[in-house]
């Protein structure tokens, strides 16, 4: 169930946990309202729980369990980040048996995190997405795409067509698949020979020319339009 929202202090992140595991929400919310930058200002057991509580308060991040009574996490996912006014999404994944965290990451979220990651991974990665970066490395969104890319299907059952890259230079094509190949910015600036900064400038205007919402998206979208295959093992 809903619960209402905890005190805080302006400045902290607001976290709201979406878990059907009571135990779970108890142990994140420990840890997350032990920093003095996060506070968790609400909880639901399911996704048709938080879509209510969400409208009844603001966050900036939700942890999101993929399997759920009710509405799934990635019903929930997609329609958080349907709302451009709603919370960035963090999938919680057992990832070696959740196959739907490639749709959750299409749906929406931000990134994903194994159940059983290491505190400060967690609290790493709240805190990225609440800055607007990914939140998984990009080496950790290559294998879940190596694993599981083009067995989920996209909304209409086609995968994207490649000509919806045509709005890219041929430069930032050319960041984009390196992007995808899990090369940092560093990385790609080396290859390159340009400067991280450049790079980010790079993979900014790509974002904003696809309409995306941050690197994780952008590797989902270079892999369902060919741009970067995907070993088939």
């Amino acid at each position: 169930m809903g619960t209402p929202p905890r005190d805080r202090r302006p400045e902290a992140i607001r976290v709201v946990l979406v878990d059907d595991q009571e135990l779970v929400r108890t142990g994140f919310g420990m840890v997350l309202d032990a920093q003095p930058d996060i506070r968790v200002v609400g909880e639901a057991g399911d996704g048709h729980t938080a879509l209510e509580l969400l409208r009844t308060l603001t966050a900036d991040v939700a942890l999101v369990d993929v399997r759920m009574p009710g509405m799934d996490g990635i019903e929930a996912t997609r329609r958080i980040c349907a709302d451009g006014g709603g919370p960035r999404v963090l999938i919680l994944t057992t990832f070696d048996m959740d196959e739907y965290a490639y749709a959750a990451l299409r749906a929406g979220a931000s990134g994903f995190l194994l159940k059983d990651a290491r505190t400060q991974d967690l609290l790493s990665a709240i805190r990225s997405i609440h800055s607007g970066d990914a939140v998984v490395a990009p080496s950790t969104t290559r294998r879940l795409l190596d694993r599981f890319a083009g067995h989920l299907p996209t909304g209409d059952g086609r995968p994207p067509a490649p000509e919806s890259l045509g709005v890219l230079t041929p430069r930032e094509r050319e960041v984009l698949a390196l992007v995808a190949r899990a090369l940092s910015n560093t990385e790609i600036a080396d290859r390159l020979h340009v400067s991280e900064a450049t790079v980010k400038t790079h993979v900014g205007r790509i974002l904003t020319k696809l309409g995306l919402r941050d690197r994780v998206q952008a590797v989902v979208l270079a892999y369902e339009t060919g741009l970067v295959d995907v070993p088939r093992s």
